[in-house]
């Protein structure tokens, strides 16, 4: 077992002032919310690379993963990547400034929007992914395949108490 991290001094201080199990959760939220700092560290730097940040690759990867016309709604786009419409109008603009993205007409909705990769984006988005498949690994190095497998299966497992119907929410 690894030695006292960050969070260990961090509980040991909070339970002079409030009861140790109280705290428990915290030995995983904690840790978990460090580990999403350091992934967000690492991608930022691989995706500065080519001048994109995080929110734009995830953009582009919805896109590049969404069946075989790689078209999405704005709405699905920001409901899937947990953001607000603002956020995901500016990031759409952003990227089709950059010819990453084309928005059309939707063929059935007068109203609607589809936005689809383009040959460029889809290009920028393996190149991306590509570029960053090392550092995915070296994040994860510290657990073996089979902690790894484990790991992910508790997560998964979490993530669907937090997210119910994140498999019908696609469009």
């Amino acid at each position: 077992m690894p030695k006292k991290d960050w969070t260990d001094e961090l509980l040991d201080r909070l339970s002079a002032v409030r009861p140790r199990p109280d705290l428990e959760p915290f030995q995983v939220t904690a840790r978990i919310s460090r580990i999403a700092l350091h992934i967000a560290r690492s991608q930022e730097e691989a995706f500065g690379r080519f001048g994109l940040g995080r929110g734009d690759v995830g953009v582009l990867a919805a896109l590049r993963f969404a069946g075989p016309k790689q078209q999405l709604s704005p709405t699905s786009l920001f409901k899937g990547l947990m953001l607000s419409s603002a956020g995901i109008t500016s990031r759409l603009d952003r990227l089709e400034k950059r010819g990453y993205v084309k928005r059309t007409r939707h063929p059935s909705d007068r109203r609607g929007v589809l936005v689809e990769l383009t040959q460029a984006g889809r290009k920028a988005v393996e190149e991306v992914v590509s570029a960053d498949t090392a550092r995915e690994r070296d994040v994860v190095a510290g657990l073996n395949a089979s902690e790894r497998r484990t790991l992910a299966a508790l997560l998964k497992k979490w993530l669907a108490t937090l997210e119910p119907n994140s498999a019908e929410d696609g469009e």
